[in-house]
């Protein structure tokens, strides 16, 4: 489910010893002590915790992290300002709400270098899921933004919550659009067929699944449902 891991990003402008430090990833010892020894090693101290979205494997260490760093309160995906700015020491970030794959999730642009922190909006590779609250409508409508933001110049590279970076910041975001629409039409063609309730659904799309996996593609399977506004049992 998580690829490699979850990535956690050091952000610092050249010459800053100030840094943001963008998914500190789960409540976990290993996890964290290999944080906090990045910022030792580069000589940083943490200014400033924000997390993507609030899912346990990008901000259940959050506040642990935090502490231990010595920084400031999180900014939680959900209290950030969509467009909002933030200047860190010469460290420029734009915040941008991308709700989809969760209801707060959150993307980061560096804006003086077009680098792009997705969370789990898009993947280092493959899909992301789209969790019990997200929505697949607002998750096209986030696709759909991001590649705009590339028209205008300002994308060069994606740094994703799992996975490694992707430096075809275009082609990876209209890949996932049309990788979601395709999903799209493979519900609808899942439905045309009789698939009685969500499981079936998800086994005529995913194909057979267990545990975790399983309960992803379910999960998915709703919000598609919930797009074409039809409530199927499971």
């Amino acid at each position: 489910m998580t690829l490699e891991g979850t990535n956690s990003w050091v952000l610092a402008a050249p010459g800053s010893r100030d840094a943001v430090v963008v998914d500190p990833g789960p409540d976990d010892a290993a996890h964290r002590a290999a944080l906090l020894g990045e910022l030792t090693g580069r000589d940083l101290r943490c200014a400033l915790v924000v997390t993507t979205h609030h899912h346990d494997d990008h901000a259940g260490g959050a506040d642990a992290f935090a502490a231990a760093a010595g920084s400031p309160p999180v900014l939680r995906a959900a209290d950030a300002d969509d467009g909002g700015e933030l200047d860190v020491d010469g460290l420029r970030l734009r915040l941008l709400r991308t709700p989809g794959h969760t209801a707060d999730s959150l993307c980061l642009l560096v804006e003086d270098e077009g680098s792009l922190l997705t969370g789990d909006t898009v993947l280092g590779r493959g899909s992301t899921a789209l969790s019990d609250d997200g929505d697949l409508g607002e998750h096209l409508a986030s696709l759909r933004r991001l590649l705009g933001l590339d028209t205008a110049g300002h994308l060069e590279v994606l740094l994703p919550g799992h996975g490694p970076a992707r430096r075809d910041a275009r082609a990876a975001l209209a890949a996932q659009l049309a990788h979601r629409l395709g999903r799209l039409e493979q519900v609808r063609e899942a439905l045309e067929a009789g698939a009685p309730d969500v499981a079936a659904v998800a086994t005529a799309v995913h194909g057979p699944l267990e545990g975790p996996l399983a309960d992803a593609a379910r999960a998915s399977v709703r919000a598609h449902l919930a797009h074409l506004g039809v409530d199927l049992p499971g």
